[in-house]
């Protein structure tokens, strides 16, 4: 599935939802490196970005996302509406991170 087929919102431009398939999801726990963790230290002395951890929440967004997207190809979906995230501390320094949408089949709009 090419990742322009989802949306925040609950419509795709351009196309016709014609079926709905269900939830799915993605998800990925992390946690910091005792590496990370020291260099991250030491930057927020500094102030600004904290490019370390910046790095490490999109690589987890990025795997979430691509996790959804393979639920979705499970189910036969071709698009992914309502598309979020969520985040949760399991433990000090552990994170999950999900991904979650609605899988559907579109189809272009006839006018088009």
């Amino acid at each position: 599935m090419h990742r322009s087929m989802t949306s925040t919102t609950f419509t795709i431009e351009g196309y016709t939802i014609v079926k709905s398939l269900g939830i799915v999801r993605g998800i990925t726990v992390r946690s910091r490196s005792v590496f990370g963790t020291i260099g991250g230290s030491l930057q927020t002395i500094f102030g600004g970005n904290i490019s370390l951890f910046t790095q490490l929440c999109e690589k987890s967004r990025s795997e979430a996302f691509d996790m959804m997207l393979k639920h979705a190809d499970q189910l036969d979906g071709n698009g992914v509406v309502g598309v979020r995230y969520d985040a949760n501390e399991i433990m000090q320094g552990v994170t999950e991170v999900l991904c979650y949408g609605t899988a559907v089949l579109v189809e272009p709009n006839k006018d088009q």
